[in-house]
């Protein structure tokens, strides 16, 4: 796989990742809940997303080579970044009307 291919991969993934907790009620996709699963709780879930993408991001990266060492800013703009392309997920479940 080349470098850019892994590069779109991590950032279609941070895509949808980022907007799962706020398109599904179920707990990472997989624990059912008797009521709606509150702000703070979609919060918990993006995090742990996010840290399941930049896994996946260390992994593709280990597999081209070798891992380059990142300070505070790198994480910083990813977190932004992540927290940006949940946008459409946030939109969908707070700000849209939805008929009940």
């Amino acid at each position: 796989m080349s470098q850019t291919v892994s590069v779109w991969l991590v950032v279609a993934a941070a895509f949808c990742a980022a907007n799962l907790p706020f398109v599904s009620q179920r707990l990472l996709l997989v624990l059912a809940r008797p009521q709606p699963k509150s702000f703070g709780l979609r919060l918990a879930e993006l995090l742990v997303y996010y840290l399941l993408v930049g896994a996946l991001g260390l992994w593709l990266e280990y597999r081209a080579g070798q891992i380059a060492p990142q300070g505070w800013e790198f994480y910083a703009i990813t977190v932004a970044l992540f927290i940006t392309l949940a946008f459409p997920g946030f939109v969908y479940r707070y700000l849209l009307k939805h008929a009940h």
